[in-house]
């Protein structure tokens, strides 16, 4: 049996990196960072989300209205004079920079520029496309979606031109409006009086009343009581855009067409020519011209039921049918009306908004809401953050903490508890608890060898010391005649005084690393033969026949040992007269020498058939002044240093010593040595 190594810590086996404490705190530094950057990104993206939303939706509003305040401006107005306070009160009130430029890019105002429009920004300086085009005479579909769906005219509806009603006209229409929704009211309608962008005053239903069950004489009534025909202004502009139109429908070779006030168009000049002519010679069809013959008396009860409520102009014209003849009547009157209005409306510009140098770039800059919505959710990460690694830290340092009260207590001199080992163990954390149990353990058994080895060194002095005291002041007192047997006495005392402490210094100089080897080849059968002839004599006094077993004829020489031919049998003495002394009379002792298997180790066995060694105690054979024998009594046993000996001078010869016994039937102790050939070469110094 191999004697433990009771001194040694956990195994030195690296954890995998998933076991380990690295791993762990790696995992949970990546599980904190992953959810960090997860709720950031999460947080980064929905914020950036809502932000961009929220000032897309605030630059498209804001552009929408500097571009139709703009667009109002140029509409009443023959040029850009007077602009200037219009897009600055604009700039302030949307916080970015607008700049107004002829089609040239000539600055006509900027914004950002105190100085007057002759002295603009630099072109250079403008984006290289305009925002929007400001054209009253073509409105921009993307920025107004009403000009859309108006149909093909993308006149601004506040462009009116020649049609504005001087004040005169203005009163006159007004106070027969008044008085058509007094009328209405007295039937039980419910209307009110708007005017049109030129000043025309006209009835709005407050609700479509009109489709139940009023009385249509009545309100025809009402509307007849208070003309409001086309005024002479209307009329003379009415009859400019016309003569427009039919020069641009000539030119196409078709028929003209007499325009209402609403810029609708009196069919019935198109009839006379599509009865007269084919469908195919006036780009209509057959079916198409049987169709608008069809809606004859519809459109006349229309414009009719128009000119009874006044003609309500808005100036957009009426719905395009599915005819070429009407397509080309609305173009013309489009263009006719683009004509008519050159004098009365501003010229196109150009548009420029947040160009450089404005005050701010939208959709960078977070709102209150969104600021303190990321404040938020970054608090609640942080929070969760410190919060997983303040769990994570407690559970890793709670071991340490115990280890460090532990250590603390050892300092202190006081007994050390095993600190308990974590639920996961197979860690560095649970690897060093394990150690650190270990190492207390095995220090208190050190301590308690210490104060029993104390006690035993008093014991071993003691007994000789008083031996010699005892028999020189018995020669003192005249009591004891100093004779040969006298001194005899005395020195067989000394002399065992002088082996317990050549013991004693051996072991503190095997301890201190101070123990010198003088080496050199020794070859194992003549060793033996020494120590064998050395023993004899005590063997046969006590009754016990020591046997040195040779192998037989023709077999190879063992190998030689690098050794210390004295401390080597100092050795092999101490087994030999440890096994004499406990064999009983009758009893055996054998000395064998062999090779190990591998041919690297030469063992020497010494074997007994003496009471053998407990179970119990065979961990503690090799310890300093073990003895099995506790009374230690002289004629049972020696000091019992002699195995602790045998233990550090195997040791320093880079071998072991095992113990095998079964209580009643003997012992084997068991000496391994390197070989000659196998020991590794030391460094300098070593012995």
């Amino acid at each position: 049996m191999r004697r433990p190594d009771r001194g040694g810590a956990a195994g030195d086996a690296r954890l995998p990196l998933r076991k380990s404490l690295a791993g762990r705190l790696l995992t949970v530094t990546a599980l904190v960072a992953s959810c960090s950057v997860a709720a950031t990104a999460w947080l980064a993206v929905q914020t950036t989300s809502v932000a961009i939303r929220q000032e897309q939706g605030q630059n498209l509003k804001s552009d929408a209205k500097i571009y139709d305040t703009l667009l109002g401006y140029a509409a009443s107005h023959p040029d850009w004079d007077g602009v200037d306070t219009t897009v600055r009160d604009l700039a302030q009130e949307s916080g970015r920079r607008i700049v107004l430029t002829t089609p040239g890019r000539h600055p006509i105002v900027d914004s950002a520029d105190s100085r007057s429009a002759d002295g603009g920004s630099s072109e250079d300086l403008l984006a290289q496309q305009a925002s929007a085009v400001v054209d009253p005479r073509s409105v921009d579909t993307v920025l107004v979606p009403d000009a859309a769906k108006a149909g093909a005219d993308r006149v601004d509806p506040r462009a009116v031109g020649p049609f504005r009603l001087p004040a005169k006209e203005h009163d006159a229409l007004r106070k027969a409006a008044a008085g058509r929704v007094e009328c209405l009211s007295q039937m039980g309608i419910a209307a009110d009086v708007v005017e049109s962008p030129g000043g025309r005053p006209r009835v709005q239903f407050v609700s479509d009343e009109t489709e139940g069950g009023t009385d249509r004489d009545m309100e025809a009534k009402c509307f007849a009581s208070y003309p409001v025909g086309p005024t002479a202004t209307e009329r003379k502009a009415l009859s400019a855009l016309n003569q427009l139109a039919d020069a641009c429908l000539k030119r196409q070779g078709r028929t003209a067409v007499k325009l209402n006030l609403d810029l609708s168009w009196d069919r019935s000049y198109a009839y006379g020519r599509d009865d007269a002519v084919s469908g195919a010679e006036d780009g209509l069809s057959d079916r198409e011209a049987k169709a608008l013959a069809a809606k004859k008396a519809e459109d006349a009860a229309t414009a009719e039921r128009k000119a009874a409520s006044g003609g309500a102009l808005d100036y957009t014209t009426a719905e395009i049918r599915d005819s070429a003849y009407d397509r080309a009547v609305a173009n013309c009157v489009e263009s006719a009306r683009r004509e008519q209005l050159t004098g009365y409306v501003a010229e196109p510009a150009l548009l420029f908004i947040d160009g450089p140098g404005a005050a701010g770039v939208p959709g960078f800059d977070l709102s209150r809401a969104n600021t303190a919505r990321i404040a938020g959710v970054t608090a609640l990460v942080l929070a969760l953050t410190v919060g997983a690694s303040v769990l994570a830290g407690a559970r890793l340092v709670r071991p340490l903490h115990a280890l460090t009260g532990a250590a603390q207590r050892m300092r202190d001199g006081l007994d050390a508890t095993p600190v308990p080992v974590p639920v996961v163990s197979d860690n560095e954390i649970g690897r060093l608890t394990a150690a650190f149990n270990d190492m207390a353990a095995h220090r208190a058994r050190l301590e308690e060898q210490r104060k029993v080895m104390v006690s035993d060194v008093a014991h071993e002095l003691r007994t000789p010391l008083s031996n010699i005291r005892g028999w020189l002041e018995a020669a003192h007192d005249g009591l004891a005649v100093p004779d040969p047997a006298f001194v005899s006495s005395l020195l067989e005392e000394a002399v065992q005084l002088q082996h317990l402490i050549n013991d004693l210094q051996d072991l503190g100089a095997a301890d201190a690393g101070a123990l010198r080897l003088h080496r050199k080849p020794v070859r194992i059968d003549e060793l033996l033969g020494q120590v064998a002839a050395a023993h004899q004599g005590l063997a046969e006094t006590a009754g016990v026949t020591l046997t040195v077993l040779t192998p037989p004829p023709g077999t190879p020489h063992p190998p030689l040992l690098d050794a210390d031919p004295v401390r080597l049998r100092q050795t092999v003495s101490n087994l030999l007269s440890n096994a004499v002394r406990h064999t009983p009379a009758g009893g055996t002792v054998t000395l064998r020498r062999y090779v190990t298997d591998p041919g690297d180790e030469l063992a020497v066995e010494v074997s007994d058939t003496g009471s053998g060694i407990p179970a119990g105690d065979l961990p503690y054979v090799f310890d300093r002044f073990w003895r099995a024998e506790k009374s230690r009594n002289r004629s049972t046993g020696g000091s019992g240093l002699g195995l602790a000996i045998v233990l550090k001078l195997a040791e320093a010869h880079g071998g072991t010593v095992e113990v095998a016994s079964t209580e009643g039937e003997g012992a084997t102790f068991t000496l391994r040595l390197p070989t000659a050939e196998s020991r590794k070469p030391e460094g300098p110094g070593r012995p």
